[in-house]
């Protein structure tokens, strides 16, 4: 198989938890999310489904660059592409529990572990493939002021 195949395929896996996620998410969005009080930083609801796009198509290249690897370093490979669907399967649990729950304090707590599995992720790939580190770069910045927002909402509506 391919380079080009494997960033397909992991396309395709971080397309679907993202689809997964916004499923759980848009009702709330529509009824929910409006009522509570936000940080003046809260940028609009339609940033987020293009932001989150571009996410998943740069950690699914990462994640492609990485697994093109396996023939050379098959453990170290395992062991990333391993701590990489830890953190995808975080990603979508958050979307759960902040929306479908509507408790955005659990979700601050899972977003932290979120945090420090794309860090280790991040970590993990740059050892593999430098690009592949990068790719992640924007994703840990973007959770990271997810984060600080997901903490906001959580203060001002306790």
């Amino acid at each position: 198989m391919n380079k080009i195949v494997k960033i397909a395929i992991a396309l395709v896996i971080c397309l679907m938890v993202g689809y997964s996620a916004s499923v759980v998410t848009r009702p709330s969005v529509e009824t929910w999310y409006p009522t509570l009080i936000k940080p003046v930083f809260n940028p609009p609801n339609w940033i987020f489904m293009p932001v989150w796009t571009l996410l998943y198509i740069l950690m699914a290249v990462a994640a492609g660059l990485v697994w093109d690897k396996v023939k050379d370093q098959k453990e170290t490979v395992k062991i990333a592409l391993g701590f990489f669907l830890i953190q995808l399967i975080l990603n979508a649990i958050w979307s759960y529990l902040f929306f479908e729950l509507k408790n955005p304090m659990l979700a601050l707590i899972e977003i932290v572990l979120l945090w420090l599995m794309i860090y280790e992720t991040y970590l993990k790939f740059i050892k593999i493939n430098k690009i592949a580190g990068y790719l992640l770069i924007p994703y840990m910045a973007w959770v990271a002021f997810a984060g600080v927002l997901n903490a906001s909402i959580w203060w001002l509506n306790k």
